[in-house]
């Protein structure tokens, strides 16, 4: 770089254009979003990735290296020094007259972001770029914003952040599906005398995977310090290829003690509602060309949502209301089976017109972690359904008996000795706590209006693709 360009403090594009006031000698760094070269003047819109916005720089003929910089090719990186002006163009308060510049990086005529519209099947295939377009510039710009409000919701409220494993031995959700994480060779693992997988041979000497949530060692930390919460990646090895479903995703996962079913939805409530009102008033330039380009609608639904009623309904009370609907569901509606989208939409939109909490779930179709109601045939579950979506968050309060989670796990076909540490909060100092699991791309689809969960994700990963 040239002796006069070093050391000057970069500008980002959204600093300079909200400048109140012209100002010189500013120096700013990004790339190439389109280059017009005329006879006396070349301009070229910049962008940093700091807004959607680009800064249009004014080059003339008398610049050095003006001839190198005005063959810049779309996508360039490009560092400039000039003096801010207001620019006589409509949509634009401001541009650089370029002073000093320097080509860091040029770019080929094949570069594939070309100044036109490209359907998102195709920026997936160049994930390594897409950041780059106005799209999902927008969505990773608010993908950041909120994985910071995630953490300021509950730092405020004196929750401690906990880093729970990501290789484990237990499968949270009973499932069985696992990524394995094993270093036995694939072509001749060692054998058992029974002829099965000899798992003690194996690094950690016995069978592991990639965790599937972080949610029972998050019981074990509120056993101790009362709130906790836990955020980071999980994995399902699901061999689905629907646009809600991904192999790795992040899992936002609040546990609190001294705290029943109520409590946890209380909750809940008041994160879904502080991260709706974060976005609105820090992410407006990104959720108005998201309002504007993705979904028309989407602010007032956000600001609908921020301002609703939480209703709270029993599962069997929503199976009588979709009963009585007269309607003809696409999946039948039984006590005892569990609701689909089209069911959730339903209650959210057409019955109860709002968020809605569905409470108190058949046992036979939840985890076995959740506590046993009075019944004996619910448990203290609840699905927090949203419109256009359906259930956004799922919670319970956990099974704190000993006795009655081991029976429980033994009903399901997993052994207690297996997870002997999970039962031992149970003998010691046991305490009703609760908890709820929020995925995080789940939410950003809801707040962006993006449609697939591909492209709410920097590098996607599902079945049969691992690329980048």
């Amino acid at each position: 770089m040239s002796q006069e360009l070093q050391g000057r403090p970069r500008t980002t594009i959204r600093q300079t254009l909200a400048s109140a006031h012209p100002q010189g000698e500013i120096t700013v760094g990004g790339w190439a979003r389109s280059v017009r070269r005329g006879k006396e003047v070349t301009f070229i819109a910049l962008n940093d990735g700091s807004c959607l916005a680009n800064l249009q720089l004014v080059l003339e003929p008398a610049l050095p290296d003006y001839e190198v910089l005005a063959k810049a090719g779309t996508g360039a990186c490009l560092i400039a020094t000039g003096d801010l002006v207001p620019s006589p163009a409509s949509g634009q308060p401001w541009e650089l007259v370029v002073r000093q510049a320097r080509l860091l990086g040029d770019a080929d005529a094949d570069y594939p972001l070309q100044k036109k519209r490209h359907s998102y099947e195709y920026l997936r295939s160049i994930a390594h770029l897409r950041p780059r377009s106005n799209t999902f510039g927008a969505v990773f710009r608010m993908r950041s914003t909120l994985a910071f409000a995630v953490h300021r919701f509950f730092q405020e409220r004196g929750f401690l952040y906990v880093q729970t494993p990501i290789i484990t031995a237990s499968d949270c959700e009973g499932a069985g599906e696992m990524f394995r994480v094993t270093t036995l060779p694939a072509d001749r693992p060692p054998l058992s005398e029974g002829g099965e997988v000899d798992w003690r041979e194996d690094f950690f000497g016995e069978r592991t995977g990639l965790t599937v949530s972080g949610q029972l060692e998050g019981e074990l930390f509120a056993t101790a310090f009362g709130d906790i919460y836990t955020f980071g990646p999980t994995f399902r090895a699901e061999n689905s290829n629907t646009s809600r479903h991904a192999s790795e995703f992040w899992m936002i996962e609040p546990e609190i003690a001294f705290a029943g079913l109520a409590d946890d939805c209380r909750l809940a409530e008041e994160f879904l509602r502080y991260l709706v009102n974060y976005a609105l008033q820090h992410c407006g330039d990104d959720l108005a060309f998201f309002n504007e380009r993705i979904e028309p609608g989407l602010i007032a639904r956000l600001e609908q949502l921020a301002a609703s009623q939480f209703q709270t309904m029993t599962y069997t009370e929503a199976v009588q209301r979709l009963q009585n609907s007269g309607r003809s569901f696409t999946f039948p509606v039984a006590w005892g089976s569990d609701l689909q989208s089209e069911h959730e939409r339903y209650l959210t939109e057409e019955v109860v017109g709002g968020p809605l909490f569905v409470t108190d779930y058949p046992a036979q179709i939840k985890a076995f972690y959740m506590r046993l109601n009075e019944d004996g045939k619910t448990v203290a579950a609840m699905d927090l359904l949203v419109p256009r979506v359906g259930e956004i968050i799922g919670g319970s309060q956990r099974e704190e008996r000993h006795d009655v989670l081991t029976e429980k796990m033994r009903q399901v076909g997993i052994p207690p000795e297996a997870l002997g540490w999970y039962l031992d909060i149970r003998r010691w100092g046991s305490c009703p706590h609760a908890g709820f699991g929020l995925g995080f791309e789940r939410f950003l689809m809801y707040v962006t209006g993006m449609e697939n969960i591909r492209d709410v994700i920097p590098f996607p990963r599902t079945p049969g693709n691992a690329k980048f």
